[in-house]
């Protein structure tokens, strides 16, 4: 016989017993194993296997640990512990959290209804979370993929605090003098017409110095760079093709390098072809020398360029900004007409084009998908505590049979961390759809063009951070039970059906927080819906219905006088109304509405007092032809339009808009005032950031106001005041045409293409498109923000839903006993329906009224992204509150169904 006292004392020696429990417990567990051993004799076993066998019947690093738990006082655990012990409890532990690990498992296993719909839930809340992470993070958060990211920076020229384009006097200026930068290149956007052996094609390029290209770590992938001095006027006109051009329009033809393209009828011999990668989604096709000429470094009113830089190492942003502050008043200085009031802006280079707005829309999806995450957590801690009340008896046992209570609240978060990495598996699987379905609604140029959002490795240790934080919020509540229950009272009460008021109220008020979140969401929802039908229903001061609008980027060179731009496109015009169904036709310069607010050009007004010419007020000022107005039905309000009598050789004059009145005539007829400002020169000036360079200045006689046009690209943004001249006046080589059909104008596309290649063979339309499809364009943030919030608001509404069904239903389960004696004495279905109901409308109230203060602040963030509506739109939360008690009065009335049809007789028996 083995002696069982002398083995079980030398696995519990570590553990430092006081003697005399020490005696009782080797006692004790001598006792089992001898009761083991002799079991395995009876079953036929030889001694030594017999003996084996009971050893093996127990884990004796589990028992260890809670002995060392539950045995040993205070003073005792706080002595240091030998390194023996050290590594024989490190062990323990992770043996133990396995086995709580397995069991867990085992237990979701055995219940698959409830594993499934908590897996559900989480991953409803995980997948949108990893999608939304994944565009913030490629947006804001990645570095852009360039060298040295940190170092590249954007230098404005700003007018009146706002942006500007800088011109190549004040450029030259700057790299002159300026000692903060490795780097110091111009850029300026251009479109060329590419000739092609089919139809002339519209491209985006770049005209920089030699190292434009370099500053962003551009190589040449296949020929040779640009040399030194190939942006030195009269060298040969050279090209560096994008590897995406190269592929799609030369068929990745290694041939065309040394050959010739025709960019606008000017041959450019193709030199080089840059390598693929990330810099293929940048907005351009091509990049080209800029040879500065002279006039163009003269005149320093013309202000095509923006201007790029790469900070020296160790130069700060504010350093570089400082610098560029004292070279600013120095030019201010120097050249008071031009530079006065102007000032120059050092920003950092990623997302300097991303409107502010968009950044905070960005982080407010994020904040309102989160929402959504809490709230899965709050339904998933809801069935976690649910469930935990049904087995209370069982952890009431464990507990008396010696478990601690840190081991039944770790056993309870195990559980929750095994429901939340099933449910974070799922979601982060899902999240690839969902992010497809979102970009595949995203409207072009939403996002950066160095923005590649995807599941990346960062993402994806998000998405593991918010599973882990998930599953500790999920099981929080019922591990913080299973710490403060009292398991004596759950054991006398002899598995009797009473949940204890404290897990009651608990169920409650994590009900009441997702409702609150849920009014959270479902107002921003609200709000944004609102604000897209306000924009919807903007005057835009034009008929928007059967027109046809496109681009007639002509190449300057084809004319030598402005008789010749206006014959020209007179010519288009007379070609455009001979097509069978088109109504109306004109041309505009430079843009239509919706598209642009034309030129901006400073002016003064006679009989005002003059001030320099730098702090004059400025309007944007269209050229367009007398058909203009009729195409698209403007209202006149004074005076007269334009006509065909107002032509070169007669008086000048302009008709302007409500804004421009009250602006800057506030007070007096308008019709009786002139405005001075430059004439516009063709094949002298040139479009840029800034406008077009003014020439000498002229009179402009006001002969008529019409109705305010919206002209921005945020329908019912407040626009620019507007001066319209006539086209004959002042004609401009490249413009745009609308035409009005009497039917479908897109039909009218191919005869119109037609008519153009009739008069200019290598003239393509660009940019063709339906007014109706323009307002689509400009509504489609306001539409995707719709989209976005309420998907959210609906999936809030339906966990929030699923929630209180899920609490109403055990809460009736529980309460049976209690309904069959009401039942018994007298209550009628109908009150005791209603009682059910009155409990769960509650709930859903209070969530309602605590949501408000969050609802509240969700509008004061969007407040910038909404138009017509405040942060607290009551008819907004008149709708919220109509949907949520509605969702909430479906949810309850199941189980008050339920609880009404409660058979008294059936019940009483089973008490």
């Amino acid at each position: 016989m083995p002696n069982w006292n002398h083995i079980v004392r030398e696995h519990l020696a570590v553990l430092r017993l006081p003697p005399e429990r020490e005696i009782e417990i080797v006692e004790e567990q001598a006792l089992h194993l001898e009761a083991a051993y002799e079991d395995a004799l009876a079953d036929g076993l030889s001694a030594a296997e017999a003996e084996a066998r009971a050893l093996r019947s127990y884990d004796w690093r589990l028992l260890e640990c809670e002995l060392s738990r539950a045995e040993q006082p205070l003073a005792a655990r706080a002595l240091q512990p030998t390194l023996e012990l050290i590594e024989r409890k490190g062990g323990i532990r992770m043996g133990s959290f396995i086995q709580d690990l397995r069991f867990g498992a085992r237990t979701l296993v055995k219940r698959p209804g409830f594993t499934l719909i908590a897996v559900l839930s989480l991953a409803l809340g995980i997948g949108p979370n990893t999608a939304i992470f994944s565009i913030v993070y490629a947006t804001l958060l990645a570095p852009a993929p360039y060298p040295n990211p940190d170092q590249l920076v954007i230098v404005w020229s700003q007018a009146r605090g706002s942006r500007d384009g800088t011109s190549f006097a004040d450029y030259l200026e700057w790299k002159e003098q300026a000692t903060s930068f490795q780097y110091l290149e111009p850029v300026w956007p251009r479109g060329f017409n590419l000739a092609t052996t089919e139809a002339p094609e519209r491209v985006r390029a770049r005209q920089t110095s030699t190292n434009g290209h370099r500053i962003y770590g551009e190589d040449v992938w296949l020929g040779r760079d640009f040399a030194p001095d190939e942006d030195q006027p009269g060298k040969n006109r050279v090209a560096l093709l994008r590897h995406r051009l190269w592929r799609e329009r030369f068929g990745s033809d290694p041939g065309v390098i040394g050959r010739d393209i025709r960019l606008d009828g000017t041959p450019y011999k193709v030199i080089g072809v840059l390598g693929p990668g990330v810099n293929d989604r940048l907005p351009a096709d091509l990049w080209i020398p800029l040879q500065l000429k002279p006039d163009e470094i003269a005149n320093r009113q013309f202000r095509p360029l923006f201007v790029v830089g790469r900070l020296k190492p160790g130069v700060t942003i504010e350093q570089a900004q400082q610098e560029m502050d004292a070279i600013a008043r120095r030019l201010a200085e120097r050249f008071p007409d031009s530079n006065t009031g102007r000032s120059v802006s050092v920003e950092p280079h990623q997302n300097n084009f991303l409107p502010v707005d968009r950044v905070r829309n960005l982080w407010l999806l994020l904040a309102a998908v989160s929402f959504v995450v809490l709230i899965a957590c709050v339904n998933v801690a809801n069935l976690l505590l649910s469930r935990g009340a049904e087995r209370e008896r069982e952890t009431a046992i464990r507990a008396a049979l010696g478990a601690s209570r840190w081991r039944l609240a770790r056993l309870a978060l195990t559980e929750s961390l095994a429901l939340a990495a099933a449910g974070g598996a799922l979601g982060a699987l899902s999240s690839v759809w969902i992010l497809q379905g979102i970009l595949a609604i995203l409207p072009p140029f939403m996002l950066p063009a160095e923005a590649d959002p995807r599941l990346s490795l960062p993402v994806l240790l998000f998405t593991l951070a918010a599973t882990a934080l998930s599953g500790l919020l999920c099981g929080a509540a019922q591990a913080w039970q299973a710490s403060r229950a009292d398991w004596n009272d759950a054991l006398k009460k002899a598995g009797r059906s009473a949940a204890g008021s404290g897990r009651r109220s608990l169920r409650h008020a994590l009900v009441v927080v997702e409702f609150a979140m849920a009014v959270t969401l479902l107002a921003g929802a609200g709000l944004t819906i609102l604000s897209f039908w306000n924009r919807t229903k903007v005057d835009l001061g034009v008929r928007t219905d059967h027109i046809l609008t496109f681009g007639l980027p002509v190449n300057e060179g084809r004319f030598s006088s402005a008789a010749q731009i206006d014959d020209f496109y007179r010519s288009l015009l007379e070609r455009f109304q001979a097509v069978p169904g088109v109504v109306n036709a004109g041309v505009s310069a430079p843009a239509l509405p919706l598209q642009g607010a034309g030129f901006p050009r400073q002016f003064s007004v006679v009989g005002q007092t003059d001030v320099a010419p730098s702090l004059r007020p400025s309007a944007g000022v269209q050229m367009v032809t007398p058909e203009y107005f009729e195409t698209f039905g403007m209202r006149l309000l004074r005076g007269r339009a334009l006509t065909a009598d107002d032509g070169p050789g007669s008086q000048r004059v302009a008709v302007v808009d409500e804004r421009f009145v009250k602006r800057y005539l506030e007070g007096r007829d308008p019709l009786e005032q002139r405005v001075v400002m430059g004439q516009f020169v063709p094949g002298a000036t040139r479009l840029g950031f800034g406008g077009a360079v003014p020439g000498s200045p002229v009179e402009w006689r006001i002969v008529g106001v019409f109705r305010n046009v919206s002209n921005l690209e945020q329908i019912g943004d407040p626009g620019a005041p507007q001066i319209y001249l006539p086209f004959a006046q002042s004609p401009w080589p490249q413009a745009m045409a609308a035409v009005r059909a009497a039917t479908s104008p897109e039909a009218l596309r191919p005869s119109l293409a037609a008519a153009v290649q009739a008069v200019a063979p290598d003239l393509p339309l660009i940019d063709v498109r339906t007014m109706d499809q323009i307002v689509g364009a400009r509504l489609a943030p306001d539409r995707l923000n719709v989209a976005l919030y309420g998907g959210l608001a609906a999936l809030a509404l339906a966990l929030a839903a699923l929630g209180i069904y899920g609490v109403m239903a055990y809460t009736v389960a529980q309460r049976t006993p209690e309904i069959g004696l009401r039942v018994a004495l007298g209550a009628r279905p109908t009150q005791v329906r209603l009682h059910i109901l009155r409990e769960g409308l509650t709930l859903a109230a209070v969530g309602l009224v605590l949501g408000l203060a969050g609802a509240y602040a969700l509008g004061r963030a969007m407040q910038s992204t909404l138009y017509g509506t405040s942060a607290l739109s009551l008819p907004v939360l008149f709708v919220v509150g109509l949907v949520l008690l509605g969702a909430a009065l479906v949810a309850c009335y199941a189980p008050a169904r339920r609880a009404s049809v409660v058979d008294p007789m059936i019940v009483l028996r089973q008490e």
